[in-house]
């Protein structure tokens, strides 16, 4: 059985962002020598997500969109107004942990023939809804 552990670093300048880390989980996959196997990525921070659809920066608007709809980021911390209870700590990242509850945590990918085993359209990302600070993806390669 062989194993690999990486981290990835991102440095998001933005609040919100997609970042395509597919390319680098590619590599890592390659580095790894595993032919048939299980790769697992996941965004260490309960504010970012990693997720796999297609690199069409339409959808990723749309996504931002439909997330903000869903769990704006000016909400206040007055519940009665719809507020987040959990911005009363201080933070204003209530919105953030609600967005990565809807787009996950990880995922996990199949490597067969020593390649990701993806559908045609499919590309890994990792989606940062609280950034402006260093945070880090695991990915943790395993197989023959």
């Amino acid at each position: 059985m062989k194993t690999l552990t990486e981290e990835l670093w991102m440095d998001i300048p933005n609040r919100r962002q997609i970042v395509s880390i597919h390319d680098d989980v590619e590599q890592l996959v390659s580095e790894s020598g595993v032919q048939d196997g299980l790769v697992l990525v996941n965004a260490m921070h309960i504010t970012a997500s990693v997720f796999i659809n297609d690199n069409e920066p339409g959808l990723h608007a749309d996504y931002d969109r439909w997330l903000e709809q869903l769990a704006p980021f000016d909400a206040g911390s007055d519940p009665s107004s719809g507020g987040y209870l959990h911005n009363r700590t201080g933070e204003d990242n209530a919105d953030a942990h609600h967005k990565r509850q809807i787009m996950g945590r990880e995922v996990v990918v199949a490597i067969t023939d020593g390649q990701l085993h993806l559908g045609p359209w499919e590309h890994i990302f990792y989606y940062e809804f609280d950034g402006r600070r260093r945070k880090r993806i695991l990915v943790k390669i395993i197989g023959e």
